[in-house]
Parts: C-alpha cells; sequence; structure tokens
C-alpha cells in the first residue's frame, strides 16, 4: 500500500508542477519568421499569436500574396517552436514518474 500512496504523492506533485508549467507557456513568448526575417510572428508558449512585424520593403499593393504566405509561414514556424518548447517541458516534469508503458503525458 505504500506504493499506492507514493504514486499519488507523486501524481499530486505532478499535477502542481503542471499547473505552474501552463502559467509558464503562457507567459513564454517564441518567434517564428520567414522570408529571410520579413515577416516575423510572436506567439505565445500556448499559440496564440501576440505580434507580426512586417518589413517596410514588403508594403506594395504588388507584393499583398506573398505577404499573406509570409505571414502566414512565420506563424507556422512560431507555432512548431511553441508545441517543441511545451514538449521539451512536459518531459522535464513528468520524467521522474513512473508511467506504464505506452502511457504519455
Amino acid at each position: 500500500m505504500k506504493n499506492l500512496t507514493d504514486l499519488m504523492k507523486q501524481a499530486q506533485a505532478l499535477q502542481a508542477k503542471m499547473g505552474d508549467m501552463q502559467a509558464e507557456l503562457e507567459a513564454l513568448e517564441v518567434e517564428g519568421t520567414s522570408g529571410g526575417g520579413l515577416v516575423r510572428v510572436t506567439m505565445s508558449g500556448k499559440g496564440v499569436v501576440k505580434k507580426v512585424v512586417i518589413a517596410p520593403e514588403l508594403m506594395k499593393e504588388d507584393e499583398r500574396e506573398i505577404l499573406e504566405d509570409l505571414i502566414v509561414a512565420a506563424a507556422a514556424d512560431a507555432k512548431t517552436k511553441s508545441e517543441r518548447l511545451a514538449e521539451e517541458k512536459m518531459k522535464s516534469i513528468a520524467g521522474g514518474l513512473p508511467l506504464p508503458p505506452g502511457f504519455s503525458l
């Protein structure tokens, strides 16, 4: 029964750490770029777009479609980085918890 009690304590500690991690991810910011840095998108660790910066030389009417594509690419880059950071943080938190085979958080 002691093992079950220890496991429950570990699960409670993990839950508290996950709450802290969620708050940390919300405050974290990652930047995605495209077009060689001409378009930059800043996103929270949870994937919320916070800021878009566009180089002045892209602000031409005949470049509108290119600009739209670059914004999408920069947002995708930031989202990938955000997800990677969240995954790394989750691994560091759950690393000490003995999980059954095939089970992941």
